[in-house]
């Protein structure tokens, strides 16, 4: 069996370290890995247990997380794994599936086989015509996309990349054709705009990548036979995750809400598109909290940043740096004492963000 393991491991580009090598144990009827072998193979130093929880690492090398639980840290960044950390031996394990499609990609993103490189980004604003979305205090999700996708669209063809939109009016498009024309383009990625609504206790922000085949959907109430069925989008399973990383990384860094996670769903923009993509939901417009942020004319602004910044710090993760990190300044973020009535299409008397190369 560990002759087949380490052949899926070449295939995947996860090749073990010299001096390193990988024992694959079967747990509940599942393949998993130790921390411990995880932390050697990476050179992260000794796993540090405290009753559930354990840490792995330090500084800008950590992982962390706690037996039992789907919530999963790497490099301080949430992510929600397929299954949860489980124990054997007493020892910690982690999913080989968790290990291949989270860890391997976030932590060597330079690594992955076959990633283009790109220099076009598709953006894709959600809902659109007869489909508000979900509906804030002061605005409605059709709105706010949109004006996100623009204004990302500027920063991004400032920075040199080719940018094209799903609509760039109010209209609706179909999920499918947005996949559809999204694949037109190569040496692209893909950026699905949306905000959130669900009870008045939900708030954040998270961001979606496609489920790999045999994993069930975090969207779904349980496993289905769908989860078996290999999508169109499971080819750049690596690069989804790696631009879920800099996408979520960005946002998170520079956002006043709370962190949700890197989830894996199945829905059709991401399912059916065959370059790396990503669906973003840029937090709740059910929440007062997130929905105020989101109608501030500034913090869309700095999403739209933010998202521009991910393009960029992904295509130098998974290749040769061609272009210095992007990174949002110190923003004078106007929420606190500004009136959410300036929202979308006001025009603001300073900028909000502004561009610099990071050092």
């Amino acid at each position: 069996m560990r002759t087949a393991f380490l052949l899926f491991l070449l295939v995947v580009g996860l090749v073990p370290a010299r001096g390193a090598d990988w024992t694959l144990l079967k747990h509940d009827g599942r393949d998993y890995v130790t921390l411990d072998n995880v932390a050697e193979f990476y050179g992260l130093g000794p796993v540090r247990r405290v009753s559930n929880a354990v840490v792995v690492g330090g500084g800008p090398r950590t992982l962390r997380g706690a037996r039992g639980s789907a919530e999963f840290y790497i490099n301080n960044l949430k992510f929600i794994l397929s299954y949860p950390l489980a124990e054997a031996g007493g020892k910690l394990l982690v999913s080989r599936m968790d290990l291949t499609k989270v860890i391997e990609p976030v932590i060597r993103p330079d690594r992955i086989r076959g990633a283009d490189h790109i220099d076009t980004v598709v953006l894709d604003p959600g809902h659109g015509g007869h489909d508000a979305g979900a509906v804030g205090q002061w605005g409605r999700e059709k709105e706010y996309t949109l004006d996100v996708a623009c204004r990302a669209r500027q920063i991004l063809i400032q920075h040199g990349f080719k940018v094209h939109m799903t609509r760039i009016d109010d209209r609706f498009v179909p999920l499918e054709d947005r996949a559809k024309f999204a694949n037109q383009f190569s040496h692209a990625i893909f950026v699905s705009i949306h905000f959130n609504s669900g009870g008045p206790a939900a708030s954040g922000l998270e961001v979606y990548t496609l489920a790999p085949q045999g994993v069930p959907s975090m969207m779904s109430d349980g496993p289905r036979i769908t989860d078996l069925q290999l999508c169109r989008g499971n080819s750049r399973d690596s690069e989804n995750m790696a631009l879920a990383c800099a996408t979520h990384a960005a946002i998170v860094a520079h956002s006043q809400m709370y962190d949700r996670g890197i989830k894996r769903a199945r829905f059709v923009v991401i399912r059916d598109v065959t370059i790396p993509g990503v669906l973003v939901e840029g937090g709740f417009l059910s929440s007062a909290h997130d929905s105020r942020l989101i109608a501030s004319t500034a913090h869309r602004q700095n999403m739209a940043f933010c998202i521009a910044a991910a393009a960029q710090n992904y295509r130098n993760a998974v290749g040769p740096q061609t272009a210095p990190v992007l990174a949002v300044d110190s923003v004078r973020l106007r929420e606190i004492g500004e009136s959410p009535e300036s929202g979308v299409g006001k025009k603001n008397s300073e900028p909000a963000v502004v561009l610099r190369t990071a050092n």
